[in-house]
């Protein structure tokens, strides 16, 4: 099938989404695309994270050569291990594919009344310092925002503090500590966003967040609602109060019973709502109806799939996705794998032009 010819670019065709108008085109905005950005362009994995001018020059170069939305990102899944004093270990082996926390700053109990504020030398702050520096330089015409901050919950984050095997079992025996590490990491989040908003303004800044570890196949839609949702809504109207219009939050994972809950969150207006491929797009229409949709063709088979497998995958959800009356952008469902093969990673991008352009 042949490309029509375009007549936005793709910072445009955010553009419009944000403005609730319909584009020439489905947008593609493979989430977390990173990893995949450095392998590509001949670097380590760990550089997407350790090396802020090889992975934004990455991030530039991939998403041109694509064809892709390009949004600056530079997050990795584990953060507050390393910022509120334990380690992480860089990726370097063959199969490493992003940062593994190997201290956590609470490995016992009593440790999480002794916790402290990260300062901003700690962890990974000073390496994302630099890429904002970086990333804020210029703005192009496939950049509809130029740097990010942090939104979402502190869920996810206190399970990197003190470990998800631990922070379940408060749940259920120890709820008191539980709320106290989410009370805790959720005012250092909520003192941070100020700051955050006064270094780098408002114009081309998005807010963005996400819960991996608020998914149903770790926790129940009971304790979400006592643990994880008043933390989530706290931080986002906290973003929107301080002038943000749009934020996106990653909604990953299995969470089709927690959606109910999702729903009761402002994430703006429009929010930008990316879900995993465990969730189906028209479900996420419906209980978002006035938000951006982004998602969500599966992972693995950009990574597993053969080039067929690929295209008729990603042409599936495209025409799903087209039909979002809110707005639609072409996402993989979590990280696009660092190591997918690039003939699946043309033929996924391939399928959206194709596909994707609106009558």
């Amino acid at each position: 099938m042949s490309k029509k010819e375009a007549r936005m670019t793709d910072r445009e065709r955010i553009e419009a989404l944000l403005q609730r108008r319909k584009p020439d085109r489905v947008p593609i905005w493979p989430f977390a695309s990173h990893g995949f950005a450095v392998v590509y362009s001949n670097l380590s994995v760990g550089d997407a994270y350790n090396n802020p001018e090889a992975s934004y020059s990455a991030q530039r170069k991939t998403c041109r050569d694509f064809g892709w939305v390009f949004v600056p990102l530079f997050i990795y899944a584990s953060m507050g291990a390393w910022e509120f004093g334990g380690e992480v270990k860089w990726p370097r082996g063959e199969f490493d594919q992003a940062p593994m926390i190997i201290r956590h700053p609470v490995e016992k109990d009593e440790d999480v009344y002794n916790l402290k504020y990260p300062g901003p030398d700690a962890g990974f702050f000073p390496l994302a310092s630099e890429f904002a520096r970086l990333a804020r330089q210029e703005r192009l015409d496939n950049e509809p925002f130029n740097s990010t901050i942090a939104g979402g919950g502190s869920f996810s984050t206190c399970g990197n503090v003190a470990g998800v095997e631990r922070l379940l079992r408060w749940l259920i025996k120890k709820p008191d500590l539980a709320h106290h590490l989410l009370r805790f990491v959720t005012d250092w989040k909520l003192d941070r966003l100020p700051q955050q908003s006064e270094i780098l303004g408002f114009d081309g800044v998005l807010p963005m967040g996400g819960e991996p570890t608020t998914s149903n196949q770790l926790i129940s839609p009971g304790q979400f609602e006592e643990f994880a949702y008043p933390y989530i809504k706290e931080i986002q109207e906290k973003v929107i109060s301080l002038g943000y219009r749009t934020s996106y939050i990653h909604i990953c994972g299995e969470q089709n019973l927690n959606l109910p809950l999702w729903a009761k969150i402002h994430f703006g207006d429009p929010g930008i709502i990316s879900i995993g491929h465990e969730v189906k797009l028209e479900t996420a229409a419906q209980y978002f109806p006035n938000d951006i949709i982004l998602g969500n063709l599966e992972s693995a088979i950009v990574q597993a799939g053969t080039a067929e497998e690929v295209y008729e995958a990603t042409r599936k959800v495209v025409e799903e996705g087209k039909n979002i009356p809110g707005g639609y952008i072409f996402s993989t469902g979590c990280d696009l794998p660092p190591k997918a093969p690039k003939i699946n990673v043309q033929m996924m991008t391939r399928a959206v032009n194709d596909f994707g352009w609106y009558d």
